[in-house]
């Protein structure tokens, strides 16, 4: 099994180009149903029945993994099944007739405006480290950037002539996301005023640093902003992406076009990008609710 997942997992980066992540995600979530397999007596892939996956969803459910987590494993399991058939590694697929669980339906979680303002007014410019997270909260509001974009800046994909970004998306897509005004002036700031303080290697090519010198990890930009959520009052659980569902949503208030927003997000099916159409019309549902005479 494990030997197959090897394989599968080199299929994953070479020829179809997915991030580093993301296969850091199907090998985490393969390695578990390979755990279960074995602990079952099913020792190779093609030994697993229907029953069996039915079963570990279900070992899954009683185990508090919530239904969203387990339509993506579910979804990485038939990504190695398919790929198994295609090299010729087994001769039949358990999942053709299984359904996905139900994944409850909502909308995503975004700021107003103001908001927006309180986050950003949020780090003191006045501190290297404050300015460096003034620049990362404009950068990444001005972008929609995903964390993982943001963290993984590198100074060549800077244009701040032109004031564009050449961002490596998901499977190594690239795009070019334009920045405000505010957010270049910031970046510049920080690059000229900051970033020298915090080097330690100069060959470092990673555009934001933490006091080792080193790129930020995820999850510490994600403490960062946390930190300053607090600071300005706004809910516990905001996240990076509440700024990327902001960002889409208030271009939307402001009238950009859906193709538009879907090249600047680096959505690969503009179906995604119609989640942010529902909230601007919940946005007219309140406006209209509030505003009329009868509401």
């Amino acid at each position: 099994m494990d030997q197959t997942l090897e394989q599968f997992f080199q299929h994953l980066v070479v020829e179809r180009g997915l991030a580093a992540l993301t296969v850091a995600a199907y090998a985490q979530d393969l390695s578990q149903l390979a755990e279960y397999s074995k602990k079952i007596g099913k020792n190779s892939w093609p030994d697993l029945t229907l029953a069996d996956l039915q079963d570990y969803l279900a070992h899954l459910e009683s185990q508090g993994v919530g239904p969203r987590s387990r339509a993506r494993k579910l979804s990485a399991i038939r990504h190695l099944f398919r790929f198994l058939l295609r090299e010729g590694l087994t001769t039949h697929n358990p999942l053709e007739w299984l359904d996905a669980p139900k994944l409850p339906k909502g909308l995503p979680k975004i700021l107003g405006l103001e908001e927006v303002e309180r986050l950003l007014a949020a780090p003191d410019p006045a501190t290297p480290l404050g300015q460096r997270d003034d620049a990362m909260l404009e950068v990444l509001y001005a972008t929609g950037l995903r964390v993982s974009e943001l963290v993984g800046l590198t100074i060549p994909q800077l244009d701040l002539r032109r004031g564009v970004i050449r961002v490596v998306g998901k499977g190594s897509k690239e795009r070019l996301v334009p920045m405000i005004f505010r957010a270049i002036e910031k970046v510049n700031l920080y690059l000229h005023q900051v970033r020298p303080l915090l080097v330690k290697k100069p060959s470092t090519q990673v555009l934001f640093l933490n006091r080792q010198g080193r790129g930020l990890s995820r999850q510490g930009f994600w403490k960062i902003l946390k930190g300053y959520a607090r600071q300005a009052g706004l809910p516990p659980d905001l996240s990076p992406h509440t700024l990327r569902h902001s960002f889409a949503t208030h271009l939307l208030w402001r009238g950009a076009d859906l193709r538009a927003l879907q090249l600047l997000l680096g959505h690969a099916d503009i179906s995604t990008t119609q989640i942010y159409t529902h909230l601007h019309t919940a946005r007219l549902q309140e406006i209209h609710r509030q505003a009329h005479p009868r509401g």
